[in-house]
């Protein structure tokens, strides 16, 4: 079983019914699928893919492998008391538009600022595709991320997950689903880790060259009332191999009121209505640094209380 992969150019042709079923498909079914011809080219993935290796190595993987992290783990193996519980093996930074970027790496800021850009315009062109799926006006959850006159949140972050010597005894990434929007991933294309969880098993999202690998969060789940997904997801350590993942979330303004789309809960049963409450997003965020890696059911329940 493999997660749906969707040539996001056909849109543009006589298969667009078709692709926007696929679409509908990878969001009400698998809360993931893989973009192709999805309009980035591939010669700016490659410089991205190039230049975030270029970084790792220069400015991040001495400081991991002298991490606690990494001797904590050398000492579990070498004691065999046990597994490492609440960390997680990668070495990450988040990029935004108004915060310190890595200046050492010779091009660094100038490729992820252009790969940022286009991924922006990207993400704009799936929310309009779930739009018209869920049969909401063109620009509708655009307009509920950015709340009243604020920007919509959009960071990235570039994790990398290096060789674990015991990848049994700690988590690459531990589960959890995701707290905000449109998830635009950019992965690496041979070592794999990353899986999803579908109908009770996990499942390895599959690295594909120069795919982009969209999920919806928690907060699609909620503008959708239901239709769409977020879903559980979690990377394995592994003992060889550094896996790259660049990893951009379009989110809401911390200050945008999300609620179900008022279309989308006519004639639905009054319990289902129910299930999602209305909510300030940045109230929702502070439960989540809670309850990250917990089921978000409960999270929905607590920012009602709020």
């Amino acid at each position: 079983m493999a997660i749906p992969v969707i040539d996001f150019s056909k849109l543009n042709g006589e298969k667009r019914a078709e692709t926007l079923a696929q679409i509908a498909n990878g969001c009400e079914e698998w809360g993931f699928f893989q973009l192709v011809n999805h309009g980035i080219s591939e010669e700016l993935l490659g410089r991205v893919k190039k230049v975030s290796s270029e970084w790792f190595k220069l400015e991040r993987e001495e400081n991991f492998k002298n991490s606690t992290l990494v001797k904590t783990l050398n000492e579990l193996a070498e004691t065999k008391s046990g597994k490492l519980e609440n960390v997680d093996w990668e070495d990450v930074v988040t990029l935004l538009d108004d915060n310190e970027w890595p200046a050492q790496t010779p091009g660094f800021k100038e490729i992820m600022a252009e790969y940022r850009s286009e991924l922006k315009k990207l993400a704009a062109k799936v929310m309009e595709v779930m739009d018209e799926n869920l049969g909401l006006p063109k620009g509708y959850i655009k307009k509920a991320f950015d709340g009243e006159g604020d920007d919509a949140y959009f960071g990235t972050k570039v994790s990398h997950y290096p060789p674990c010597s015991h990848p049994e005894l700690v988590n690459g990434l531990r589960a959890h689903t995701d707290a905000g929007g449109v998830i635009l991933l950019y992965q690496d294309d041979v070592v794999g880790g990353l899986q999803i969880l579908k109908d009770g098993k996990w499942i390895d999202v599959q690295p594909l060259p120069n795919s982009i690998v969209i999920n919806t969060g928690d907060q699609v789940e909620v503008l959708s009332n239901g239709r769409y997904k977020s879903v559980w997801h979690r990377v394995l350590a592994a003992p060889e191999g550094n896996r790259r993942s660049i990893a951009s979330f379009y989110n809401p303004s911390l200050k945008a009121t999300i609620s179900p789309a008022p279309q989308l809960v006519e004639n639905v049963e009054e319990e289902v209505d129910q299930v999602y409450p209305k909510f300030v997003f940045g109230d929702y965020m502070s439960v989540y640094a809670e309850q990250k890696f917990l089921p978000k059911e409960p999270r929905f329940q607590a920012v009602r209380a709020m």
